[in-house]
């Protein structure tokens, strides 16, 4: 039996337990006969009508993984428990934004940059908090935050999204900057009548503040958002 036809089966078996979905009455009528039944539409509704991961890919008669059963298990003990969605970087719940390298130069407002291949090329963030927010794409940058100053804020490791064309300074805010050449992230903090850059880590003698003034401190814009591993 090959795939198409395992997938069939598994969707019929699917349908006399729970029955047809009301809105997709012609498409499951297909693929129980001969329509095109491939890789994505099987994801999709795997996905959809919480079939279980690779459950129309099982051969009949094959029991469920004991993760699976596990997993099921427990979103029943946990309330509130929602399942993991996977999604394409095509999904349009999903706004991808351009994973970056920064480059600067010290004096020097503009910038370059430089694809994060080793992380992924791209961070998808919720469309629905974009078009909330009112920002352009364009204008937002992802960067993976490096090094311990901003603990416990921001982790190595984090990313960030940075809005570039927000550089108004706002006291206690976070923002990117070129600072004698070199891209920090950095808290602005407004004391008297100057502007400093702060880290966000406890040990100041290490990491203690430094003053942004002039051409040797230019905003590359603000933080606005961040995904993180860290709880």
């Amino acid at each position: 039996m090959d795939i198409v036809e395992i997938r069939r089966e598994n969707l019929r078996r699917w349908v006399a337990e729970h029955g047809t979905p009301p809105k997709e009455k012609s498409l499951f009528s297909q693929l129980k006969s001969n329509g095109s039944f491939g890789e994505r539409v099987a994801r999709r509704l795997e996905g959809q009508y919480k079939m279980g991961a690779g459950y129309l890919d099982r051969p009949p008669g094959e029991p469920a993984p004991a993760a699976a059963n596990q997993a099921a298990d427990l979103l029943q003990l946990v309330p509130g428990a929602k399942r993991v969605r996977l999604v394409d970087t095509d999904d349009p719940s999903l706004t991808q934004i351009m994973k970056v390298k920064l480059k600067v130069q010290a004096g020097i407002t503009g910038f370059q940059v430089e694809p994060e291949h080793h992380d992924g090329e791209t961070q998808g963030v919720p469309t629905r908090w974009v078009l909330k927010e009112g920002l352009s794409r364009d204008s937002l940058l992802a960067i993976t935050v490096r090094g311990e100053s901003m603990e416990p804020a921001l982790y190595e490791g984090d990313v960030i999204v940075v809005n570039t064309r927000d550089k108004a300074l706002v006291d206690g805010f976070v923002y990117v900057v070129n600072y004698e050449g070199e891209v920090v992230v950095k808290r602005m903090i407004r004391d008297a009548g100057m502007w400093w850059l702060t880290s966000d880590n406890a040990d100041q003698r290490k990491y203690g503040r430094k003053l942004c003034k002039g051409a040797e401190c230019i905003v590359i814009g603000k933080v606005i958002r961040k995904e993180s591993t860290h709880i």
